[in-house]
């Protein structure tokens, strides 16, 4: 059985997946936005065996929660669910000054991949959307663009699958992979999403838990746990190298080889 550390599984589709695990007699540790998240988190999951509090908008937060990570010791797998949806209607600006989603979404597993101990597998949820995004990578942190709540999200997902292969090309002893779990009737997704949402977790959980030979490869990007078509960039090594890059000036930490 594994040990599993999952982002954003207070509630959500993190909750669901976690439960699915603890069930299957993995050793899971979650991650909650603030106290009260944490308690929420192990109301759900009260077999979990603990919980880690960070917001993940704050660099500091999340460069703290990677050395809480750190101290319990060393994972099979990381999960980097946490996410804000597309909804949010004007560029809200975190305390380090970053646009809200680009922070959560895109650059906190960034930092989390760079500091966490590398584990066996890393899983990365990414969204249909992903399609959508702009590989231009020209305004990440959207200084001279329009903000459309839409395209922001959008970004964050190619941004997900983005590093996800990034890591996969530098780690060759890691599984990483990246998958879209559906539009499923979550908070996020919304009460109208035509989505399973019973199925929404169960890709995570095969990449992180299975034996299955496609798991243990890196470098793939799955729907209910089959192959997808990518946006035209994904793979694009020079595009990946740039969004590392990037990340790595605006967070401050630099990506291991």
């Amino acid at each position: 059985m594994g040990r599993i550390f999952i982002t954003g599984s207070s509630d959500g589709l993190g909750m669901m997946a976690a439960k699915i695990l603890i069930q299957q007699g993995h050793q899971i540790v979650l991650h909650a936005r603030n106290q009260d998240r944490a308690e929420q988190a192990l109301e759900a999951n009260p077999k979990a065996e603990t919980v880690l509090t960070a917001d993940l908008a704050s660099i500091s937060e999340t460069i703290d929660l990677a050395k809480k990570v750190n101290k319990l010791g060393r994972f099979d797998a990381v999960i980097h669910n946490a996410a804000v949806g597309y909804r949010e209607p004007r560029k809200i600006l975190t305390t380090d000054g970053l646009p809200h989603v680009f922070a959560i979404n895109s650059l906190s597993p960034y930092i989390l991949t760079a500091l966490i101990e590398k584990p066996n597998r890393l899983i990365y949820i990414s969204s249909g959307l992903h399609r959508d995004g702009d590989s231009s990578l020209d305004d990440l942190l959207w200084e001279q663009r329009n903000w459309n709540g839409f395209q922001a999200y959008s970004d964050s997902k190619l941004h997900n699958v983005l590093l996800a292969f990034a890591v996969a090309e530098r780690w060759k002893d890691v599984a990483s992979n990246a998958l879209e779990p559906g539009w499923v009737a979550t908070k996020m997704g919304g009460a109208g999403a035509p989505d399973s949402l019973a199925d929404a977790p169960l890709t995570q959980v095969w990449l992180a838990s299975s034996m299955d030979a496609h798991v243990l490869k890196s470098g793939g990007y799955y729907y209910h746990k089959k192959p997808q078509n990518l946006h035209a960039d994904a793979k694009n090594r020079k595009i990946q190298e740039i969004f590392i890059d990037k990340c790595a000036e605006i967070s401050g930490i630099t990506l291991p080889d």
